[in-house]
């Protein structure tokens, strides 16, 4: 059984109910703003994105304000409690995580269980041990929160020593009351509806012109189109240099021409990521003004780039290769290069350092 506390659940009555809303509301505009954002590169969705939960996280804190006050004023409930078991998690620091599965025994109440994780200083483990006795605090009406005394006063500091308490049954657990059906209905309700807000607002955007203009001067797009078929979008933040069904990146000098048209009129071009694939280049160009990590366009060690694709498709065990992928970024350290491979029986990678050697093999399984 689970006993019941003193106080009835209150997460299902309104309040808890438009809460659950709103929460879903803003878990769903979030990630959309971000994904959206990006796509089509639109910074104040993204601000929207980063800020909003920020700033319904403090709405939530300063709204709490006045209930955590009314459960701080009420005393606690002072107890002995026996360890049934104990576990030590992982820490870096002197105090080490414990979770404890304790039976407390109130003076003026049944005895219960209660399963709890507490920081005890490492200093401090050999006094927890299974069968000893603890002085514990709880919220009358919370007794899912009990706390372990480290410094009880001497009068309970006697009684602990000197105190031998039977074992709860398993059953007599208490627990937090759950949310319920009609919390998560809403929340659901909610998360879909924020998701939906934000790619409705801007479905014009993601799936097309609306035919009512031209685009916006400020991303400044520039398109051309050759007699090969080659088709290059640049703006100031991301560039794509799309090939002809009878050409391909890796053929001699097309890695350097592609890179040529996208940096024209760049003196000295930056991005944060290149992807590669058969006929089509992407770049991330970095912002003006931004500290991401970034590299010059033009240090790519292209006249490798060929080799390292053949590797990867001959070499790492992956049967009719289907497709690669080359991608270079400067995020986690050094420059990298990394080419994947994929085919029936799974994908295969290998990684290269910004000279266009072979660093790690992630072959098939």
């Amino acid at each position: 059984m689970t006993i019941a506390t003193d106080t009835a659940p209150t997460h299902n009555g309104p309040v808890a109910l438009v809460r659950g809303f709103l929460t879903g509301g803003v878990t769903g505009v979030t990630p959309a703003a971000l994904v959206v954002g990006i796509v089509i590169e639109n910074v104040p969705l993204l601000v929207t994105g980063l800020g909003l939960p920020v700033v319904y996280g403090v709405l939530l804190f300063l709204a709490g304000v006045s209930r955590r006050a009314r459960e701080a004023a009420v005393a606690p409930r002072t107890a002995l409690a026996m360890i049934e078991n104990l576990r030590a998690g992982s820490s870096e620091t002197g105090d080490v995580p414990i979770h404890f599965v304790l039976t407390v025994a109130p003076d003026d109440a049944p005895a219960f269980r209660a399963e709890i994780t507490q920081s005890i200083n490492l200093v401090d483990l050999p006094d927890y041990r299974p069968r000893g006795v603890l002085v514990v605090q709880y919220p009358p009406d919370r007794p899912w929160r009990v706390r372990i005394v480290t410094r009880p006063t001497p009068e309970w500091e006697s009684r602990a020593a000197d105190a031998r308490i039977d074992s709860a049954p398993e059953s007599a657990v208490v627990q937090q009351p759950p949310e319920g059906c009609a919390f998560g209905t809403v929340f659901l309700i909610g998360l879909l509806l924020g998701a939906a807000t934000v790619v409705l607002l801007f479905h014009g955007d993601l799936f097309g012109p609306d035919g009512s203009g031209q685009p916006p001067a400020s991303a400044k797009p520039s398109v051309s189109s050759s007699s090969s078929s080659t088709t290059v979008t640049s703006t100031e933040v991301s560039g794509t240099v799309a090939l002809g069904p009878d050409q391909s990146l890796l053929d001699e000098g097309e890695l350097r021409r592609a890179v040529a048209s996208l940096t024209r009129g760049k003196d000295a071009p930056q991005a944060i990521t290149v992807v590669l694939q058969e006929r089509l280049m992407s770049v991330v160009f970095t912002p003006t003004g931004t500290a991401a990590p970034q590299f010059d366009l033009r240090s790519l060690p292209y006249d490798r780039i060929p080799a390292l694709v053949r590797e990867a498709t001959t070499t790492l065990g992956v049967r009719s290769p289907r497709t690669w992928q080359l991608t270079a970024d400067h995020l986690g350290g050094p420059l990298t290069i990394r080419v994947t491979v994929t085919g029936p029986n799974g994908a295969a990678s290998l990684d290269a350092d910004g000279a266009g050697k072979v660093v790690r093999r992630s072959p098939a399984r």
